[in-house]
Parts: C-alpha cells; structure tokens; sequence
C-alpha cells in the first residue's frame, strides 16, 4: 500500500519533538471567510487528541456558529482586559498563557493592532514572545495584511488595509498553509451571511468581495505561498549541503532623506522576499540635512522612513557628503547590489533631472545590476490608510 502523508497536525507535532525551538505555523487566505479559524481549530482537535497541550489564546469566530461550534472542549486562556475611552478592550493575555505554558496556542487574527495599554502594539510581537517562551504556535493572516503588498492591494481593490505585518515575520513561520476556496464558493458564503451581517453583504459584493478583486487576491495568496515553499526549500537545500552554493541577490531601496518612502520600501520588501534576500534601505545625509540643520518636517519623514524600513527587515544604511550618486554607486558596487530600487516623482523638472542623474549613473557604472524605476506621489496622504479590508 502507499505510504499515506502525514496530516498537518502530525506534521507540528513531529517537527516541534525534533527541534528544540517553538515553531510557528500560519494559516493564509486570500479574504476574510475562506475557513482559516474553523482550520486552526481543526488541527488544534488533532493535536489535542495525539496527546498534545492545546490552549486557545484567541479565536475571533466574528460570530459564526460553525466556527463557534468548533472550539468544542478546548481549553480558552481568559482575554485581558484593557480600560480604553470608558470602553473594555479585550486582548490576547500574553502572561496569562505563559504562565499556564501549553505546549501549542492557537492566537488568531495576526495583523491585528492591540489595544493601547497592552504590552505590544501589535499581536504578531505577543506571538513572537510566545515563541521565544518556547511555546509553539498556529495562528492566520490574509494575504492583504503583507505590508509589502499593501499599495498592490489598494490599487487592485480600492481598499487601502489599515493592519498589516512586516513580511519578515512570515518568513518566520516554519509553515504556511494556504487556506483557499473557489471565488463562487466564497462569494456564496457572503451571501449566506457566514462571513458578515446581513445588512452589510450587498456592499460587501459590490466592493472588496468583486470578482475580479478576489480572483486577484486568490492568486496573490497562490503565489506566496509558491514564494515561501521556494525560499524554504532553498534554505534546506543550502543547510544541508545539496546544491552548490550561489551569490545571493542584494536588493537596495534608494531612500530620499525626505518624502515618504513606503511605497519605495514596500516593493523592495516584496522583491527581496521573492529573492528570499536580505536587502538595504540607504539614504544620503548631505550637509544640509545634517542634525540642526535639517528641516523639521523632514526629519520627521525621515525618522518615520527609517522606522518603517526596520519594520519591513531592512537593513538601513546612512551615507555622509554632498555627492549623492556617487555615493549610492560606490556602496552598491560594494555590495555587489543587483536589484535597485529608485523613486519617481513628478515634482518638479529639476528634482527629476537629478533623479534621472542618479539613475543613469547607475545603468552606466553599476551594469550588474537591474535597476527599477516606481511611480510615488508626492501627496503625504498617498501612504496612509483609507480603510480596512
């Protein structure tokens, strides 16, 4: 007979008894409702019955009663609640769960942002704090809370989302398990009210659940998880000494010293993690833009450029003089840089003849390497949330 492959909950298991280190398993879907909770829960059962400590953190059910259903006799840690504007938050009890130390919780809902007052700002550092208490841990995201696809998502469905994740932090994960089902079958469950009230369906359909803009996110989850399973298996493959080892790409993201730089930065997040590459976020400080010397405004550009980028997992270098290009080409020669990343604004004639200046050094005197070009506007609003999906 053939051999029958172990079920995802048996794979956990086998591989948190071989490592020593808590392991992280994410559940990724291209949209609210494809069935990522009632999954967890699915195999939080299965691990609980092959003998393991299975606790749930959280589990945001939004209401539906299968997924309700299915915590059956799973123990739940209590939530922590948070005093916030005369109204009780309710969060994931970090503490509480380390002092209770199961072997697995289920912590769901990763890009959530925490109420103010708890001891993150955001969920995936208290699963991070999980993981380095030595407790393993499932948890799910959907594919348009990647920071790195967060302009990619807004242009395609109109839907700037207000939470994201660094996409370091799935590259963290020791699995990824797409949870995917067809766009009718999707697009039923809406109108079934399985995934919203009813009274919010009808907008629901005609907005981020289109067609077309879960199509396009069922294929943006499709290809993650294709990116993931590559960068493992090359990891693997490098670890255990089976292929010849390779030049690793370098991917550099050129970054004004003023100005917004996110999206500059998220599509350098996005291209080094289909390189499963480190990359750089560099900037110039001239003399003008020296400490005390800076403008205020810009300073604070800046200091929330860098901040992002250190988010993102970049590695933010600062260059010192007046000669911007060639600073940025004798550090890219350096590195041996093959992917760089420049901004292109449109505003003014003489910001983008320097532009341009930079760029054609760097297509004459950098020939390695593959040099892109990103439309940014100049509006600081074009960068901030303007909704949730």
């Amino acid at each position: 007979m053939p051999e029958v492959p172990p079920s995802a909950a048996e794979s956990l298991l086998a591989r948190a008894r071989e490592e020593g280190r808590a392991r992280l398993r994410v559940y990724i879907g291209a949209a609210p409702g494809v069935g990522k909770s009632y999954k967890m829960l699915e195999d939080a059962h299965e691990l609980k019955r092959q003998g393991l400590d299975v606790v749930i953190g959280m589990i945001e059910a939004h209401g539906r009663a299968d997924t309700l259903a299915r915590i059956g006799d799973l123990e739940q840690i209590p939530l922590r609640e948070i005093g916030y504007r005369g109204v009780t938050l309710k969060e994931v009890d970090v503490d509480a769960i380390k002092a209770r130390r199961p072997q697995v919780v289920v912590v769901d809902e990763l890009a959530h942002t925490n109420a103010p007052g708890s001891g993150h700002e955001k969920r995936y550092q208290d699963v991070l704090e999980l993981l380095d208490a030595g407790i393993n841990v499932i948890t799910a995201v959907n594919i348009q809370h990647l920071e790195s696809l967060n302009d990619a998502i807004a242009s395609t469905t109109g839907v700037r989302v207000r939470e994201t994740i660094p996409d370091w932090v799935l590259k963290r994960a020791d699995e990824v398990v797409n949870v995917d089902v067809s766009v009718e079958t999707l697009r039923a469950r809406l109108r079934q009210g399985k995934i919203y009230e009813p009274a919010k369906v009808e907008q629901a359909l005609s907005n981020f659940f289109r067609k077309g803009n879960l199509t396009a996110l069922r294929e943006l989850a499709l290809r993650q998880l294709a990116s993931d399973q590559a960068g493992k298996a090359q990891a693997y493959r490098t670890r255990e000494g089976l292929d010849q080892p390779v030049i690793p790409d370098k991917v550099m993201v050129a970054m004004a010293s003023r100005g917004s730089a996110r999206t500059l930065l998220r599509v350098g997040s996005r291209i080094a993690g289909r390189l499963a590459s480190d990359w750089f976020a560099v900037y110039v400080e001239t003399p003008r833009e020296e400490p005390g010397r800076i403008k205020p405004q810009d300073h604070v550009a800046l200091t929330d450029n860098i901040r992002f980028a250190e988010q993102l997992g970049a590695k933010v270098v600062k260059l010192k003089g007046s000669r911007v290009a060639d600073l940025l080409v004798d550090f890219a020669k350096r590195e041996a840089i093959t992917h760089v990343i420049f901004g292109q604004s449109a505003r003014s004639r003489w910001d983008l003849a320097m532009r341009g200046s930079i760029v054609d050094r760097f297509l004459r005197d950098v020939r390695d390497a593959t040099v892109q070009i990103v439309p940014v506007r100049d509006d600081p609003a074009s960068d901030e949330d303007a909704g949730s999906g």
